[in-house]
């Protein structure tokens, strides 16, 4: 089961959550299909919740409307991870440069905490967990930012990323794990220096993007089997 049954509420607003949290995470493959009623049942809810939580993440480009019964995980192709990219470096940059105007002590801690897990993580050769935990440093440090649209909108690119990023944590080869960018993005939030922040992160990116292009050019349009 990829996502967890909702409690009552708002279930269409649920759904939506559920789903775009998958999404995000990388719980579905590229090319993955998503039938509403198997979505329903697993979250416990009529199809229409399901339903409309799907066609919204279409209008957003995260989900691709097939038939009337499902939706599928789009293929992520080259022209689109380079438009991803190049949007995510303004607005992630944006994000973290606020951050260094905001960060207190206990916010250095706990993200020097996240990044040693994510570093071990890697270390120990778990794709999953290595996802996990740069996603939670990357969003901690762009929560600092205090705009929760901007963190909406850097999360709407994220759900064009995650799927293929988790097939690359668990097929690609990935040598760049991220340490000195992110510990320096780390002293510039200490330090309070937006720039230094911020070009670290934006660097991130880059080098991290490096070997993730050379996987996307060998795999381009890479859908699930």
């Amino acid at each position: 089961m990829n996502i967890q049954p909702l409690e009552q509420g708002n279930l269409s607003t649920r759904a939506y959550v559920a789903l775009r949290e998958g999404l995000v995470a990388g719980r579905f493959r590229p090319g993955q299909r998503l039938v509403m009623q198997d979505l329903a049942d697993q979250l416990g809810t009529s199809v229409t919740p399901a339903r409309e939580a799907c066609l919204r993440l279409v209008s957003e480009r995260g989900l691709e409307l097939r038939s009337g019964r499902f939706v599928t995980v789009p293929a992520l192709t080259l022209a689109r991870y380079m438009e991803v990219r190049t949007i995510r470096l303004s607005l992630e940059g944006l994000a973290t440069e606020l951050a260094a105007q905001n960060a207190t002590k206990d916010d250095i801690d706990k993200l020097t905490s996240i990044q040693k897990v994510f570093e071990k993580a890697d270390r120990s050769g778990d794709p999953e967990l290595s996802f996990r935990y740069n996603r939670d440093f990357h969003f901690t440090v762009y929560r600092l930012s205090g705009m929760e649209m901007l963190v909406a909108h850097i999360e709407s690119l994220w759900v064009s990323m995650g799927p293929m990023l988790t097939v690359f944590f668990k097929e690609g080869e990935h040598k760049y794990v991220g340490a000195a960018q992110h510990l320096t993005v780390i002293e510039g939030l200490r330090e309070n220096d937006p720039q230094k922040a911020r070009t670290a992160m934006e660097q991130d990116l880059i080098l991290g993007g490096e070997d993730f292009l050379r996987f996307l050019q060998e795999h381009e349009g890479f859908v699930a089997s």
